[in-house]
């Protein structure tokens, strides 16, 4: 809170636009998203201007520079939103009670809805984050380790569940699983919209379910 010269405060707790600010911020950054999350899907990040993202937002380029600084602090901030609204997703279906292979195939179908959702958001997370060097490589590697923690945490809960091969690497088998989710959901959005959810689920699920060892049957 600010306060003035002799230590008053400048706005009150119950100051009504002090309550209004950031929900109207809020707004307007969302719609930025929204704005910018499409032109740079379709495009890529070069190939978009501020000049057009605060058209397409239908605000003036001023108020992009004085919620985002500059281009390059949008791109990173919609990277960080896209994320936090996939993770919401992916840990939306941890429950300690359910089968831990059960509740990774979940998990991978809410991946998939997030890219049915937000097709733009992938296309910009496949084609800036391989980029090298990328403008946003320090974003993209912080953002990618939470994601991959979710995902190793999952793998976890199999492996505490069920016998796995150990000669599989973890990190592969994570890594593979994290790149398959927005690849997999990625074609089915640009070339193969006749690909079901449950199809997609069960071509990622295969690496999971190849990492479990099945065991022998019970002798009668």
């Amino acid at each position: 809170m600010t306060t003035s010269p002799s230590g008053g405060s400048t706005a009150g707790a119950g100051d009504p636009e002090k309550k209004l600010r950031p929900g109207r911020t809020n707004a307007t950054k969302q719609k930025l998203f929204e704005a910018s999350m499409e032109l740079i899907g379709e495009r890529g990040a070069a190939g978009v201007t501020v000049d057009e993202i605060a058209t397409a937002a239908g605000v003036s380029k001023g108020t992009v520079y004085y919620n985002f600084g500059s281009k390059s602090d949008l791109i990173a901030q919609l990277l960080r939103h896209g994320v936090d609204i996939l993770m919401a997703r992916l840990l939306s279906v941890r429950d300690d009670s359910a089968d831990p292979l059960a509740a990774m195939e979940e998990m991978i179908g809410q991946a998939m809805d997030f890219m049915a959702d937000y097709p733009s958001f992938a296309r910009l997370w496949v084609s800036e984050n391989w980029r090298t060097p990328s403008e946003w490589q320090d974003t993209f590697a912080e953002l990618r380790g939470r994601l991959l923690a979710v995902i190793g945490s999952a793998i976890d809960g199999v492996a505490a569940a069920y016998p796995v091969d150990p000669a599989v690497s973890r990190g592969s088998l994570e890594t593979a699983i994290f790149g398959a989710c927005f690849v997999v959901g990625l074609d089915r959005q640009t070339y193969n919209p006749e690909r079901t959810r449950e199809q997609s689920v069960n071509a990622i699920m295969a690496s999971m379910r190849g990492y479990v060892v099945k065991q022998p049957p019970a002798q009668a």
